[in-house]
């Protein structure tokens, strides 16, 4: 019997519909798994996020290779097979809940972690830019993602794909497409391609409140790219003489559009707003 054959009758004996809502793609190439571990390269002691560990083929194999895993299930019923198949193992702390409203300082505190982790595309953006957040972010993360997000994280100054998403991520990590993964090694096959894409933490460059701030002027100039940065920041501010002082005072020439800005010339225009 094939993977998907048996993750089909898995699911309909714990009464699981697939919900594109919940993203919920299970992957069923042992393949593919086997190449995203091997990438991942889980090791003894380590601690690691997943979330969605749906039917915990992941899951089995991060605790084989002798990792401590804190697994985030959605799907209560899911959750609870979980919970039967893994029972007892020392490895394994399984939180049924929203991995986009976990409060992660308070299940990791200052620990050092990873994040390996097929996730549920409902969530991917928000809680991608959770983490990144956070005081104690991920040392790296290994993720299975849409195609069309993984090209938005990776992506560029000036190009289609960049975004004020693109600079919060890359204000915090380096950001690497590994592969290209078809919809078929997914049940149910999503309409979409996927790819798996590696988050490795950049030395922190630049203290908390300056990287937020200049999430936040990103978010700003991408509402509308097509304009000019400094009229959005006057605008933004409430003042434009402030505004083109602080793009000239960065380096950027205001009548720029943001979206040629780089990560860090957003962090140089935070800084040079520091206190206003």
């Amino acid at each position: 019997m094939s993977r998907a054959s048996e993750l089909r009758d898995l699911l309909a004996s714990l009464g699981v519909h697939p919900s594109r809502r919940l993203g919920q793609n299970f992957l069923v190439d042992g393949n593919l798994l086997e190449a995203l571990v091997r990438d991942a390269d889980p090791q003894p002691g380590q601690t690691i996020l997943e979330v969605g560990p749906g039917s915990g083929i992941l899951t089995e194999e991060l605790l084989a290779a002798g990792a401590q895993v804190t697994a985030i299930e959605l799907d209560h019923r899911l959750a609870d097979y979980l919970g039967r198949r893994f029972a007892g193992h020392p490895g394994l702390r399984l939180i049924q809940g929203d991995a986009c409203r976990a409060d992660y300082a308070a299940l990791f505190g200052s620990e050092p972690f990873r994040c390996i982790a097929n996730l549920p595309y409902s969530c991917s953006s928000p809680f991608l830019a959770r983490l990144a957040d956070l005081d104690n972010a991920p040392l790296d993360l290994h993720v299975l993602l849409q195609r069309e997000m993984a090209d938005r994280l990776a992506a560029g100054p000036g190009t289609p794909d960049y975004g004020a998403i693109t600079v919060r991520l890359q204000l915090r990590y380096s950001v690497r497409v590994l592969r290209t993964v078809p919809a078929q090694v997914f049940w149910p096959p999503p309409e979409v391609a996927s790819a798996y894409v590696r988050f490795v933490r950049l030395a922190e460059p630049y203290p908390p409140a300056r990287r937020r701030r200049a999430g936040e002027l990103a978010g700003v100039v991408f509402a509308q790219r097509r304009k000019q940065a400094a009229r959005l920041l006057a605008r933004h501010l409430g003042n434009a003489d402030l505004a083109h002082l602080a793009l000239r005072s960065a380096g950027l020439p205001p009548e720029a559009r943001g979206e040629v800005f780089s990560p860090a010339d957003f962090a140089r225009l935070a800084a040079c707003l520091e206190n206003q």
